[in-house]
């Protein structure tokens, strides 16, 4: 055998790293198959819940008693989440608030606001 033969009888190298054209076609398959929706991370109802109460807590340094109502809305969620204001004795005298909480679509607060104070007592009249 001369030198040359045994050259090309040994392994050939390969390359992991694509070329140019495919890297380029890798890339506008990956772009053209996810639709705008599926690049956002739209979170949960439950997850919803324990943010809006998480990051509430964070800002008025107060424990949720509970989420009283949460629905969807344009670009997010918005939750009620009560928090008690003024603990007194006897329990059914203490101050709650009720605070309006939205969320974007990623579960960050955007806002919040205390929309009633009341007493644990309290019975809402019927409309």
């Amino acid at each position: 055998m001369t030198a040359g033969n045994e050259h090309d009888a040994g392994p050939k190298k390969v390359s992991a790293r694509p070329t140019r054209s495919q890297a380029g076609a890798v890339r506008r398959t990956k772009s053209q198959s996810e639709s705008p929706s599926r690049r956002k991370r739209h979170v949960s109802a439950p997850d919803a819940m324990r943010n809006a109460a998480r990051q509430l807590q964070e800002l008025l340094g107060r424990v949720p008693e509970s989420v009283s109502a949460l629905k969807p809305v344009e670009g997010g969620w918005q939750a009620d989440v009560e928090v008690v204001e003024l603990e007194r004795v006897p329990e059914t005298t203490s101050v709650l608030a009720s605070y309006r909480v939205t969320l974007d679509e990623d579960g960050e607060l955007q806002s919040y606001e205390r929309i009633r104070r009341y007493t644990r007592g309290q019975v809402d009249r019927p409309t």
